[in-house]
């Protein structure tokens, strides 16, 4: 059932306690109102809150992707819309329910409070939303249009910061600031989440006690990724070396620089030397992986390709050939966010060493092309 308004409240010309009173203020009346059809009521969700730094002609966009999210929503939402030229603090409020309460039952409460703010505001950026964050409660920071200077600023609020590498044009700066990043909080990185169907996959095809040698004796790892996915194919390269013990060479660009062209690297494994190539599929219309080939010593060849519905799986041996789909793997980008959103309150302990794995690839400042 989709999310009811249940009340609202707005003001220009405001202040943070302002805005704090009139969310205290909004949710002890719906509470007190309790639920139709002897329903039990409403209560608050306490379990994350969410900061957006937004663009004010990007505010209803974002407003709509995280309506997407499903299930995840957090908690209290408090977008921040940027506005350089606006003068005043102007508020809006919104308490939401998921439908009514049947008997014997309580609905959540979701609040947002959207915060229209200008250039005279930034300097005060964390004093205006601190008061609007709910205390004891883990914070998540996203700034989807950039200004991740500014949204800084916010940092000491919060606990963990989403954000999503594609975005940022130079590979170098994506993956710099994500390490920057993940020393003072938890990051969470979109680009990083894309990937996790072909990484669930390849660690369930060589889970089996049979399969695992063939890990030792991989010879290559080809990667093809939409045009500007080249950092979520670094990451996932970067996951392999970092759970295998790979150690990793500067890469090499062969052809176009930029968003185009190849990253052609090798890796050394206890087994030798390993070859390397990151491919853009300009075919791919969706941000994220096309597909995947690791080839064995033994011969053994494992592909895995996106495809309707699913990701189209083909293992090769000698002269055995086996296709199946895995139907559901990908999730859409709406999907993506809300695991965004979900995972600021989990730790994934795998990012970070594909992080710093993926930096060891980067191609060696001033790489001639091919």
């Amino acid at each position: 059932m989709p999310a009811l308004s249940d009340a609202a409240w707005s003001e220009e010309g405001t202040t943070p306690d302002a805005i704090e009173g009139a969310l205290r203020e909004l949710l002890a009346e719906r509470a007190r109102s309790g639920g139709q059809d002897g329903g039990d009521g409403f209560v608050p969700a306490r379990v994350l809150n969410m900061v957006v730094f937004v663009e004010s002609s990007h505010a209803d966009e974002v407003a709509e992707r995280l309506q997407g999210v499903g299930r995840y929503h957090a908690s209290r939402t408090v977008l921040l819309s940027y506005d350089p030229d606006r003068e005043s603090l102007n508020a809006q409020v919104s308490i939401a329910a998921e439908g009514e309460p049947g008997p014997g039952e309580m609905a959540l409460l979701r609040e947002t409070a959207l915060v229209e703010i200008g250039e005279r505001h930034l300097d005060d950026l964390a004093t205006i939303a601190d008061p609007l964050v709910i205390s004891d409660l883990p914070t998540l920071l996203w700034s989807p249009n950039g200004h991740s200077d500014t949204a800084d600023a916010l940092l000491g609020l919060v606990q963990a910061t989403l954000v999503d590498s594609i975005e940022e044009p130079d590979w170098d700066r994506a993956i710099a600031r994500a390490c920057t990043l993940s020393e003072r909080v938890y990051v969470v990185d979109l680009a990083w989440l894309r990937s996790t169907p072909w990484r669930e996959r390849v660690a369930a095809t060589f889970d089996p006690l049979p399969m695992r040698a063939e890990l030792l004796g991989l010879e290559s790892l080809t990667v093809r990724h939409h045009p500007d996915s080249t950092v979520a194919a670094m990451l996932f390269a970067g996951w392999l070396a970092s759970r295998l013990g790979w150690r990793l060479d500067h890469s090499r660009i062969e052809g176009q620089a930029g968003h185009a062209g190849v990253l052609a690297g090798a890796a050394k494994t206890g087994s030798g030397d390993l070859e390397l190539r990151l491919t853009t599929a300009p075919e791919l219309t969706v941000p994220g992986l096309a597909g995947i080939e690791l080839q064995c010593r033994s011969g053994l060849r494992l592909s895995l390709d996106r495809g309707p519905g699913g990701l189209r799986e083909c293992r090769r041996q000698a002269t055995v050939e086996r296709t199946w789909t895995l139907l559901g793997a990908s999730r859409g980008e709406g999907g993506i966010l809300g695991e965004g959103i979900r995972q600021a309150l989990l730790r994934d302990p795998t990012y970070l060493p594909a992080l710093h794995a993926a930096e060891a690839l980067l191609p060696e400042s001033g790489t001639a092309l091919s």
